[in-house]
């Protein structure tokens, strides 16, 4: 009788009991694996609802080859709570024009124009990201607009976050009259105004989103550089009554070498730094902004979004392109799934997912990491600017050297970026 009983037992388990073994091996498998999965309150909500999460699997039969099969149409509409954006491939469409070019939007830095530039090649411009699981809306610049008519947004961060907010300017600008829109430039704060729908869409420059020496006043030397990690107020002043923030940093923190970090009070003053290595200072600043959200943000008034990591590309042996220079002559981009790269630092994406996962304002996370590590064949290149001034021929011949493998033309993938911001908006 025990025997019998112990073998029905085995034979069918209780259901929640399943559930709870599911669940418990797909986190185990979360942590092992090496390609950490982003951490956010929206992936949180991912596991919480495990449940959920294994129906929708159940209805796709949880299988590869029925998701790589199925057809766009019969995909679910985005949730963030059940699509996982990073899952997916970028598919080729040349029917699908970009809705905007760097020949017609007038608000484009030199550093992104690579068709004005000299690029030859336009297929880059035509890749749409599709995610496994559900479809992406297409951005939508009437949608975009009705979502800031009265409100602020402002996009925080280095570079390429400037990069993203030209993209979402570009996207939105053609609508709108030339008398009912303007821009205004600054070195460290820029300002596109939308009048008819009273709303700005702004840009304010913070490499490091703490203080540091190199903020205004750009110091080429990573070995100059200091950074005040516990310091957020002075760039932080700027960032109230913004109905939606939008933050990034990281490629100023990958310059290999070890960061020179000031907290605290010193009484040498900037002399006594402490070298630190770039994880253990990144932590420092993330958690002085973690607490600057948490102790000043009203999430009754304000959202706060985060855009992870923008994958450089400068070893194409990691991508099978033995006789490679960095990313040039690239032209399509990686298909293995799940590639990635040493400009991607598994570190930071830990720190992130720490941080993030124990504030107490939600913060949603723009996860274009993965999608990004396929895109070898979309940055500038040679077709960009330095130091102010375009690349000279000469300067273009020697790729290994001048070639820019870390922004990204424009049209191009920070459009999908802001594709994945209006879908959370």
């Amino acid at each position: 009788m025990m025997f019998a009983t112990m073998k029905t037992y085995r034979g069918k388990l209780p259901l929640p009991m399943v559930a709870g073994i599911i669940c418990g091996l797909a986190f185990c498998v979360l942590l092992y694996n090496e390609r950490i999965t982003f951490l956010s309150a929206t992936s949180l909500a991912r596991f919480s609802s495990c449940a959920r999460r294994a129906a929708h699997d159940a209805a796709t039969d949880g299988r590869r080859e029925k998701i790589d099969g199925m057809k766009e149409e019969h995909k679910l509409e985005y949730d963030a709570d059940i699509c996982d954006i990073s899952e997916g491939k970028w598919v080729y469409n040349r029917s699908v024009k970009p809705l905007y070019s760097d020949r017609i939007c007038p608000y484009l830095d030199r550093q992104v124009s690579c068709v004005m530039n000299g690029r030859p090649d336009f297929d880059y411009r035509h890749w749409q990201w599709q995610p496994d699981e559900c479809s992406l809306p297409r951005f939508d610049p009437k949608r975009a607009l009705r979502k800031l008519k009265g409100k602020r947004l402002l996009f925080v961060g280095d570079s390429l976050q400037r990069g993203q907010w030209q993209s979402f300017v570009c996207l939105v600008e053609s609508i709108i009259p030339n008398d009912q829109k303007s821009m205004k430039r600054g070195r460290v704060r820029s300002v596109f105004r939308a009048k008819e729908y009273n709303a700005t869409i702004e840009f304010y420059w913070a490499p490091f989103l703490v203080e540091s020496n190199s903020d205004l006043h750009i110091i080429g030397d990573p070995r100059k550089r200091i950074l005040k990690v516990d310091s957020i107020a002075k760039h932080a002043k700027h960032w109230s009554d913004v109905d939606f923030l939008v933050f990034n940093t990281y490629v100023w923190w990958m310059s290999g070498l070890k960061i020179n970090s000031l907290w605290g009070s010193f009484a040498n003053g900037e002399e006594g730094y402490e070298e630190l290595d770039a994880p253990v200072a990144y932590r420092l600043g993330l958690k002085t902004w973690a607490n600057w959200v948490d102790s000043t943000i009203d999430s009754n008034k304000t959202r706060v979004f985060f855009t992870t990591m923008s994958p450089t590309h400068m070893r194409p042996i990691e991508w099978n392109n033995k006789d490679g220079i960095k990313c040039f002559n690239e032209t399509r981009p990686v298909k293995k799934r799940g590639h990635w790269g040493s400009g991607s630092d598994k570190r930071i994406m830990k720190v992130v997912g720490d941080v993030l996962g124990k504030m107490k304002v939600h913060v949603t996370v723009l996860n274009v990491t993965q999608l990004s590590e396929y895109r070898v064949d979309a940055h500038t290149k040679v077709y960009t600017e330095t130091g102010g001034k375009l690349l000279t021929d000469e300067q273009k011949a020697d790729p290994l050297h001048h070639a820019d493998c870390i922004h990204w033309c424009l049209p191009g993938v920070p459009d999908t970026w802001n594709q994945i911001f209006l879908a959370h908006l």
